[in-house]
């Protein structure tokens, strides 16, 4: 898992382009696609940039070669203050094999020990059963569904999992094994 480059576009778009029919029904930036490789690259610069200022931190999840793009997720400030979001997809050929769960985890380990916020938020469709195992099993506490929090691509519910920072010291997920670096490759876990 990095921050995605613009040169990772082909990658991106032949994962989104072969996962359409499963990603449309939960992904509300799925309704654009599929776009242009132009269009692509002009996104991944977006992500860079805002990762590279601290403003929002999108990764893409890559085999260890770096040619194939099994998926994207990322660490959100969108949910105010002392707050993160994590969000993931999986490209349909590599669904069910722990990928989203095993991103999620690490996300949750930097979001509380790099990151240093007290709250990570995770949202899903309350039909995205799939989706929704995933906070289950890493120990995030159902807090909520908002009626008609998604407006995709017409209002619906959104379910709310959350883990606080004192949960995390006793959550399972606290134990997940880690390699954190930074842009300078130097190790922060």
């Amino acid at each position: 898992m990095r921050c995605w480059d613009p040169r990772d576009a082909p990658l991106l778009k032949d994962a989104v382009d072969s996962s359409l029919e499963d990603l449309r029904p939960w992904m509300p930036w799925a309704v654009d696609e599929p776009q242009p490789l132009e269009e692509k690259v002009a996104l991944l610069r977006r992500f860079r940039g805002r990762f590279d200022l601290g403003e929002d931190f999108t990764y893409g999840i890559l085999d260890d070669s770096e040619t194939v793009a099994f998926g994207g997720t990322g660490l959100h400030t969108r949910s105010g203050a002392n707050t993160l979001e994590i969000g993931y997809w999986i490209r349909s050929s590599h669904a069910g094999r722990g990928l989203a769960t095993e991103s999620t985890a690490a996300l949750v380990r930097v979001a509380f020990e790099v990151c240093g916020v007290e709250r990570v938020l995770i949202r899903t469709d309350p039909a995205n059963e799939r989706s929704r195992a995933i906070p289950r099993r890493l120990g995030f506490v159902e807090e909520a569904t908002l009626r008609r929090g998604l407006d995709y691509p017409e209002p619906r519910d959104v379910v709310v999992y959350t883990m606080f920072r004192d949960e995390f010291r006793q959550a399972p997920v606290r134990d997940t094994p880690l390699e954190a670096f930074d842009a300078s490759g130097r190790r922060l876990l």
